[in-house]
C-alpha cells in the first residue's frame, strides 16, 4: 500500500491569505476547497482534516467528490489521495469527548458516499490521528471503540425486528487505523515502548507515528524539540527492524524555523536531516507564503524522497545536553512571558476554527503562567526581535556543538535563518545570550528593515504593554515569510 510523503494541514502560520477566501478568514467551506487545492494543484497526497472546531465540516467527503467529480474518478479519495482526520482526546479534551464519538460515526456514513460516487468499495477515511496520546490504552480504546461499537452495532438486534445492519445497511471500514501523535518530552522518548504495547494484540501491514515539532519546542526549546525528535525516530526504526513491521514516521513541521524551518527552499535539508520521516506536513505558510509554481516542485521533490535509515544519535550525549538546554530555555523563557502575551493579542488570526488544545491544557500554562499557542508563541517573539530558536543557546559547550553536528547537520543553517531576523538592540534580548550570539555567531548581519520594525515594536511595548502593534507583527511577518 502506497503511504503518503505529503500532508497538507490546517495550522495557521500564513501571512497571505489563498485566493479562494471570501471573509478575511479560512471558514469551513473555504477549508474544503484547501484540500482540493492541496491535491489538485499542488500535488499533496493527503489532507489532514482536524475535527476540533466549531468551523469543521462534517461532510467534508460528500462535498469534495461532488464539488470535484471530474478530479475525483482519476484520483480516487482513500487509494490516490487520503483524508486524514485528527479528533479530540478525550482524556484531555473533556469539552470535545462527544464530538470524537460523532467524528468516528461520520466514518461509516463518508464510505456509503464514496461508494455512491465510485461504485466501488473504497474507503475514503480509514485513519485517525490521535492527538497527546500517552499509552497503548488510549490507542486501543479509540481502535476498539470503532471496531466493536460503531461497526459491530450492525449486528444487534432491534426487538424483533431485525438486526441494525438489515435496517440501515451494513458498516464500513469494519476497522480503522490509529495514529499517535506524541507531544511531549516524555510520551516522544517513550514512543517506541506505546506503539510495541499497541501492536502486541494486531496484525497490520504497517504502523504510521506522528511526531509533533511546535509544541515541544514551545515547552522545551527548539534545540530540545528537534533532539527529542531524533531519539524517537531512532527508536521507533528499532521497533520497526524487531517487530518486522514497517513504521512510517510523520514529522509536523512548520516554515518558522522555530517550528521545523521547512519551506519550499529548504526541503533538501530537512529530508537530509530526516531520512527515515515517510510524510511531512504540509502547512498554511509552505502552500499560501509562496508561489505556486515554487510549492509544487517543492512537493513534487519531497514526493521522490524514499524512507532510509535514521540519523545515529548518541542518545546518551543529547539526554544530557537537552536536560541543559531546556532548563536554561524555560528560565529565559520565564523572563519573557508578560512581554510575549502582550504582543500576542495583535497577531492576526488565519482561520475561524477554534485551535485545539495544547500541551499545557485549557489555558496553556506553563507553570503558572499562561503562553499562546505555538504559531502566535513564535509570531510574537520574532515580532519583538527575539527570534525563539536563540532561546538557551548560551547553555551550549564547544563539546556540545561538536555532539549536535553529528546529528543535526542542519544547525549551523537553521540558527542563520533565524539570526536574520534577530535585533541585538532589542530591550528583551537576556543578556547572557546576547553575549554568546556576539562571540559565536558575530559575523551575521540582521535584517536592517526587520530589525528598525523590532526595534519599533519592543519600544512601544516597553512604554505601554498595552499599545496597539498590529500592524507592524503584520508587516514583519511579511519580511519574515510566514506569520509564526
Amino acid at each position: 500500500m502506497y503511504i503518503p510523503k505529503t500532508m497538507s494541514t490546517q495550522h495557521p502560520d500564513n501571512v497571505r491569505q489563498p485566493f479562494f477566501v471570501e471573509n478575511g478568514l479560512l471558514g469551513g467551506e473555504d477549508e474544503v476547497q484547501e484540500a482540493f487545492y492541496a491535491f489538485s494543484h499542488l500535488g499533496c497526497d493527503e489532507q489532514m482534516w482536524d475535527f476540533e472546531g466549531k468551523e469543521v465540516d462534517n461532510f467534508v467527503v460528500k462535498k469534495l467528490l461532488t464539488k470535484n467529480e471530474s478530479f475525483f474518478r482519476e484520483k480516487k479519495l482513500g487509494q490516490d489521495v487520503r483524508l486524514t482526520l485528527r479528533v479530540p482526546n478525550p482524556e484531555v479534551e473533556k469539552a470535545e469527548a462527544k464530538m470524537l464519538l460523532e467524528t468516528l460515526e461520520s466514518i461509516p456514513r463518508s464510505y456509503d458516499a464514496a461508494k455512491l460516487f465510485y461504485g466501488s468499495d473504497i474507503a475514503p477515511i480509514f485513519e485517525i490521528i490521535l492527538p497527546m496520546t500517552t499509552s497503548a490504552e488510549s490507542l486501543n480504546k479509540m481502535y476498539y471503540y470503532y471496531k466493536d461499537f460503531v461497526v459491530g452495532k450492525q449486528h444487534k438486534t432491534i426487538g424483533d425486528r431485525g438486526t441494525i445492519r438489515e435496517w440501515i445497511g451494513e458498516f464500513k471500514p469494519e476497522q480503522i487505523n490509529v495514529i499517535p501523535l506524541f507531544e511531549d518530552k516524555d510520551h516522544l522518548l517513550r514512543s517506541s515502548d506505546i506503539v510495541r504495547d499497541y501492536l502486541k494484540d494486531k496484525e497490520v501491514e504497517y504502523q504510521r507515528v506522528f511526531l509533533a515539532r511546535s509544541d515541544p519546542a514551545v515547552n522545551y526549546g527548539n534545540l530540545s524539540a528537534i533532539l527529542l525528535n531524533k531519539i524517537a525516530l531512532q527508536r521507533l526504526h528499532k521497533l520497526s527492524q524487531e517487530l518486522g513491521i514497517s513504521i512510517y514516521p510523520i514529522l509536523g513541521v512548520g516554515s518558522a524555523p522555530f517550528r521545523g524551518n521547512f519551506r519550499p527552499e529548504t526541503v533538501d535539508q530537512i529530508l537530509k536531516g530526516y531520512p527515515s520521516v515517510q510524510t511531512f506536513t504540509i502547512q498554511s505558510s509552505f502552500k499560501f507564503d509562496n508561489a505556486p509554481d515554487t510549492v509544487q516542485r517543492a512537493i513534487n521533490r519531497i514526493q521522490q524522497h524514499e524512507q532510509q535509515e535514521p540519523v545515529h544519535a548518541d542518545e546518551e550525549k543529547i539526554l544530557d545536553i537537552i536536560d541543559r538546554f531546556t532548563a536554561e530555555y524555560q528560565r529565559q523563557l520565564m523572563a519573557l512571558v508578560p512581554v510575549i502575551n502582550a504582543v500576542a493579542s495583535h497577531v492576526p488570526k488565519r482561520r475561524k476554527r477554534k485551535l485545539h488544545v495544547g500541551l499545557f491544557g485549557y489555558s496553556r500554562a506553563f507553570d503558572d503562567s499562561k503562553l499562546p499557542r505555538a504559531i502566535t508563541f513564535t509570531a510574537s517573539l520574532y515580532s519583538l526581535g527575539i527570534p525563539p530558536e536563540l532561546l538557551g543557546l548560551n547553555a551550549l559547550s564547544d563539546e556540545d556543538i561538536k555532539t549536535l553536528g553529528e546529528c543535526y547537520g542542519n544547525f549551523e543553517y537553521d540558527m542563520r535563518s533565524a539570526l536574520t531576523f534577530y535585533n541585538p538592540l532589542s530591550p528583551f534580548v537576556p543578556l547572557e545570550l546576547k553575549a554568546y550570539i556576539d562571540r559565536r555567531f558575530g559575523d551575521v548581519e540582521p535584517n536592517k528593515d526587520s530589525r528598525e520594525l523590532t526595534d519599533d515594536i519592543a519600544n512601544r511595548i516597553k512604554e505601554n504593554p498595552a499599545s496597539d502593534v498590529g500592524e507592524q507583527v503584520l508587516v514583519a511577518a511579511h519580511m519574515r515569510g510566514f506569520l509564526g
